[in-house]
């Protein structure tokens, strides 16, 4: 009952504030106008990630929780928003962006949040002085591929939902009460936030607002999986699968075009599903329904035993083939599991 109360408390906190930051924007220029690569015809606010970061501190300020790591998302939440303020401001060069994000980072590193050891098959292997170089990767990491696959009315907002709602459910199995608290409030104020979010969007959630998600699912991931075996290592992995699939092709796409890693395009997945004739709003739910398989994936996969974990990956790594080649995001003419499915489908019904 106290967790709906939370989610509840967080939703409209968020609700109540939307109206006043569209307001605020508006009159103080914090507005994304369009151009080439953006899909909006007119301006539109996109403080929605200080809205979020206010929902979630009042939020966690009410649910009182004795965990001093909970300092470490408001802190970390703090910085990481005025860092994505200035980018959408001043369009921040990558370099002094990335500047921001480490110092984030940093902060749940200094409260212990770390990637230290995994236990692949018993064993024990202690990473040492890579602790921290690891940890910071994997939090970078997380941060970008939610920033580069908010595109779309609502997409990055409702994928994060599904993932908090994926990493609550599973810490509720492990009885780690106070992460399933943290996904729970960001759930409400991503809820209240996507009232005004989704198509036709109102507000957008702006580098600051994407950046803030990227950034609580990467501490959340850490502290929900912390001891981390061979198996659990892939859970954040598989949960955060559909921005972790588009940024890493997003990568591949611009190595072999030898342009800047960092150079904004329109081939991400949704920008693949939108040339396929979807619309705006089917994009959106159809790669919902995506980030909800993998999500139901890693639940089922931290239900499993080892073979059937085995399987599942193996079933999750044939099913990313078959989307990556159904929608193109790897550009290539080779298309040999989506012949292969076809194939077979035809030679059952022919």
């Amino acid at each position: 009952m106290y967790t709906l109360f939370l989610l509840t408390v967080s939703f409209l906190i968020t609700l109540i504030l939307m109206p006043i930051f569209i307001w605020g924007s508006r009159k103080f220029g914090f507005v994304d106008y369009p151009n080439f690569r953006k899909v909006h015809v007119k301006p539109i606010p996109y403080l929605g990630g200080v809205a979020i970061l206010i929902s979630m501190v009042i939020g966690i300020m009410i649910a009182r929780p004795i965990e001093a790591e909970y300092k470490s998302i408001i802190i970390g939440g703090i910085i990481i928003v005025i860092v994505g303020v200035i980018d959408d401001k001043y369009d921040l060069r990558p370099s002094l962006k990335l500047v921001g994000q480490l110092l984030a980072s940093s902060i749940p590193i200094y409260y212990g949040i770390v990637i230290d050891h995994i236990t692949p098959f018993g064993v024990a292997i202690d990473f040492g002085v890579m602790t921290i170089p690891i940890t910071l990767i994997w939090m970078i990491a997380i941060i970008n591929a939610i920033n580069i696959i908010d595109g779309l009315d609502g997409l990055a907002t409702g994928v994060s939902v599904i993932a908090l709602s994926s990493i609550g459910f599973i810490t509720i199995l492990q009885g780690n009460v106070f992460v399933m608290m943290i996904c729970v409030i960001l759930i409400g104020s991503c809820l209240g936030f996507l009232m005004y979010n989704f198509f036709p969007a109102k507000i957008f959630l702006g580098d600051n607002g994407a950046m803030l998600l990227g950034f609580v699912l990467a501490v959340v991931s850490l502290m929900g999986f912390k001891n981390i075996t061979l198996i659990s290592l892939f859970f954040p992995i598989i949960i955060l699968a559909v921005p972790f699939i588009d940024m890493v092709f997003a990568a591949l796409r611009r190595y072999r075009s030898k342009v800047s890693l960092v150079k904004a395009d329109k081939s991400h997945i949704h920008h693949r599903l939108r040339n396929l004739g979807y619309s705006h709003m089917e994009s959106v739910i159809l790669i919902y329904f995506i980030a909800m398989l993998y999500a139901g994936g890693s639940i089922i996969l931290y239900l499993s035993t080892i073979p059937g974990s085995v399987i599942i990956v193996l079933l999750l790594v044939f099913t990313t083939e078959i989307i990556v080649e159904a929608i193109d995001l790897a550009e290539s003419d080779r298309k040999p599991v989506l012949n292969f499915v076809r194939r077979f489908v035809h030679k059952i019904f022919s």
